[in-house]
C-alpha cells in the first residue's frame, strides 16, 4: 500500500452536536498529528472541522483547509491553518481535497459529508479513486448507512467485493490498525464494478 502522508477528513461544520462528537473530532486531530501525517478538510473554524484542525495544530501537526468562497462566512474559515486555499465551488473544493488525500477518514455528518463520502466510494468502485476510506462510527452514527450499503450488495446493486471498500473504527485510537489493515485496492477494480449488469451484445 502507497505509503499515508495525507488524510483527507470530511466532518461536519455544525456547532449543534453532542459532547460525544467533539470530543471523537478532537481525538482525531490528535491521533493523526501523531502518527506524523497532513490533514486536508473543509477549512472551516467551527463544528467538528474547527476540533479536528485546532487538536492537530496543538499537536504540531500540519493542517491544509479547502474552503469555498462562499462559505467562508458561514463556516468561519479558520484562520490559523498550515494554509488555507479559498477555491470557488463545491466541486473544486471535493476535487482538491480527494486528489490530495492518501486516505480517507470520515467524521459523522450530514448531506455534505454524505456526498464527499459517496463520491470516494463511487470513484473507488471505478478504479480512480485507491486510498483506504474509514468510518468514524462515533456513537454508531453510520450503522443505518453501513446495513444500507450491505443491503445494496445483497441486493445485487454492488458485488461483495464492494464490501471491501471502506472500514469501520468505532473509536480515533483505531485508526492507523485500521489504514495498515486497508484492503489493498487497484485501477483493475473498474473490471468488476458492473459484474452482473446486463451487457448489450
Amino acid at each position: 500500500m502507497k505509503k499515508i502522508d495525507c488524510i483527507t477528513v470530511y466532518a461536519s461544520a455544525s456547532s449543534a452536536l453532542a459532547p460525544v462528537y467533539n470530543q471523537a473530532a478532537t481525538e482525531l486531530g490528535g491521533v493523526i498529528a501523531q502518527m506524523d501525517c497532513d490533514i486536508v478538510y473543509g477549512g472551516g473554524g467551527i463544528g467538528l472541522m474547527g476540533k479536528l484542525a485546532d487538536a492537530a495544530l496543538q499537536q504540531g501537526g500540519r493542517v491544509y483547509g479547502v474552503i469555498p468562497d462562499f462559505l467562508d462566512a458561514l463556516e468561519q474559515g479558520h484562520t490559523n491553518l498550515t494554509s488555507q486555499e479559498v477555491v470557488t465551488s463545491m466541486r473544486i473544493r471535493k476535487e482538491k481535497m480527494l486528489g490530495r488525500g492518501d486516505a480517507v477518514v470520515v467524521l459523522p455528518g450530514g448531506s455534505g459529508t454524505f456526498e464527499e463520502l459517496f463520491e470516494a466510494l463511487t470513484l473507488k468502485r471505478l478504479g480512480q479513486y485507491l486510498g483506504p476510506i474509514i468510518l468514524l462510527n462515533t456513537n454508531q452514527y453510520y450503522d443505518g448507512l453501513i446495513h444500507f450499503l450491505e443491503q445494496s450488495v445483497s441486493e445485487g446493486f454492488m458485488t461483495s467485493q464492494h464490501l471491501q471498500m471502506w472500514s469501520v473504527i468505532d473509536s480515533p485510537a483505531e485508526l492507523e490498525n485500521a489504514l495498515e489493515n486497508a484492503t489493498i485496492w487497484s485501477e483493475d477494480a473498474i473490471s468488476f464494478a458492473a459484474k452482473g449488469y446486463e451487457v448489450p451484445a
